[in-house]
C-alpha cells in the first residue's frame, strides 16, 4: 500500500536521507544551510514551495518537490516539479509515476495551467516514464550560474 502525503515538521528525519540520496544521484553538493532553508520553506504556508513523501510500510521511499510560479502566458500559475526521487531498491514499481500524478492532482486543484520539469539527458530510466506521462516541449534549457 502506497501513501503519498505532504511533508510535516515531523517528517524531516525521513525526508533528509532521500534528499541527500537525490543529491548524490545528480552529483550535487547542496550546503546543509540551504537544505535547512528549503525544509523550512516547505513548512511555511506562505511559500510557493511544496514537498510530499511516498510512504510504504512506514518507510519514506520517495520524494517530490514542486513550486508554483507566475507566467506571462496564462492567468493561472505554472507548477514546476523541481525534484523527484525514488529509493533505488524500489525503482520500477510505479512510485515515480504516483509522485508525478500526485503533483498533477495538486496543481490542477490549485488552478495551475501546467506542470513542467527538467531532467538530464542521461537519465534514461526516468525519461522512459516521462515520455509516457508528459509531453516533451521541444525547448532547450540555457542558464548562467552566479
Amino acid at each position: 500500500m502506497l501513501d503519498i502525503r505532504p511533508v510535516t515538521a515531523d517528517d524531516h528525519a525521513a525526508w533528509l536521507p532521500l534528499w541527500q540520496a537525490y543529491q548524490r544521484f545528480y552529483q550535487a553538493d547542496i550546503a546543509a544551510e540551504t537544505s535547512a532553508v528549503t525544509w523550512q520553506r516547505f513548512l511555511d504556508p506562505a511559500e510557493p514551495m511544496h514537498a510530499a513523501l511516498a510512504w510504504q510500510e512506514g518507510q519514506a521511499i520517495g520524494l517530490v518537490h514542486f513550486i508554483y510560479h507566475r507566467s506571462c502566458w496564462t492567468s493561472g500559475d505554472y507548477c514546476y516539479l523541481q525534484d523527484l526521487y525514488v529509493a533505488e531498491h524500489i525503482r520500477g514499481a510505479g512510485i515515480g509515476r504516483a509522485l508525478i500524478e500526485h503533483v498533477y492532482r495538486e496543481a490542477r486543484a490549485a488552478g495551475a495551467s501546467r506542470v513542467h520539469w527538467l531532467t538530464q539527458e542521461t537519465n534514461y530510466r526516468g525519461r522512459m516514464l516521462y515520455d509516457r506521462i508528459g509531453d516533451r516541449s521541444g525547448f532547450i534549457q540555457y542558464r548562467k550560474l552566479f
